[in-house]
């Protein structure tokens, strides 16, 4: 798991709590900057996949060469 995994899934449960604090208080800003943050973080996330990815593949090249 690298950092942008991390984060990304951090940045998502934070705006899923923000989205729901928003609901309960009836702030449709704070729904929408929950929502917001949790694009944000699946985004990143989906970046990090992206890195694990290619940093196991070019591992597997490594050991085929091998």
């Amino acid at each position: 798991m690298n950092k942008d995994q991390v984060k990304g899934t951090l940045k998502d449960m934070a705006g899923k709590v923000q989205e729901k604090a928003g609901d309960v208080v009836g702030n449709k800003e704070q729904q929408a900057k929950g929502m917001q943050k949790q694009v944000e973080g699946k985004a990143q996330k989906t970046v990090g996949n992206a890195k694990e990815m290619v940093k196991d593949a070019r591992d597997a090249v490594k050991d085929a060469k091998r």
